[in-house]
């Protein structure tokens, strides 16, 4: 009867394989969790899906010729507000900067706190539009019964004349929706019973 011995490359080698299965399965899922961000930050760089840019201050050059910018409102179910642009549409130079605004208003009895998404259309014009200040950058809560002013700034890059696919537009839209923000977990409090417990709202 002869005792068979252990191979140790071929341990090894299973064992390195095992260790590159692994790693590609731990890759994927990092991929997964990092594939939104990147995906955030992609359209912010190229102003794909009609993604606007950020800019820190106003546009140096200014041309003659106009475009028209025409403003849209919508809110997502769970956001029972009324919201809606001060002005339909505005006619501005290309390069110039211009403050407008919306008005959104808490119709419920409760504060609701959302976050606004956006896109300009036609989409290829996200790259060329311009935000300096925007109320889509940060969260906004509103009490029950509460009315905000929501202002813009903004201006369209000079280089949009340069586009091919653009030459020939002379209205963009910027869109607006706002979706609500999910809330903390309710907070338990131990009372009489230790079972019974209530939310903090």
């Amino acid at each position: 009867m002869t005792e068979q011995t252990e191979n140790p490359k071929g341990s090894r080698r299973n064992g390195l394989i095992a260790a590159i299965g692994l790693g590609i399965v731990f890759g994927m899922i990092g991929m997964a969790y990092a594939s939104v961000p990147l995906y955030r930050i992609f359209c912010q760089v190229t102003g794909y899906g009609g993604t606007t840019q950020r800019a820190q201050s106003a546009g140096i050059e200014v041309l003659d010729q106009t475009i028209k910018v025409r403003f849209d409102a919508n809110v997502s179910p769970g956001v029972n507000w009324d919201f809606r642009p001060n002005q339909r549409e505005v006619e501005l130079r290309i390069g110039e900067t211009r403050q407008v605004g919306y008005t959104a208003h808490n119709n419920s009895t409760r504060t609701v706190t959302g976050t606004a998404t956006f896109n300009v259309t036609p989409q290829s014009a996200g790259a060329y539009f311009n935000k300096i200040e925007c109320f889509c950058f940060t969260e906004q809560t509103l009490e029950p019964g509460e009315t905000a002013d929501m202002p813009i700034v903004f201006f369209i890059d000079p280089d949009i004349v340069k586009s091919e696919e653009l030459k020939d537009i002379d209205t963009l839209t910027l869109s607006y929706t706002f979706f609500p923000v999910d809330e903390p977990k309710p907070v338990a409090q131990s009372d009489v019973n230790a079972d019974v417990t209530r939310t903090i709202q």
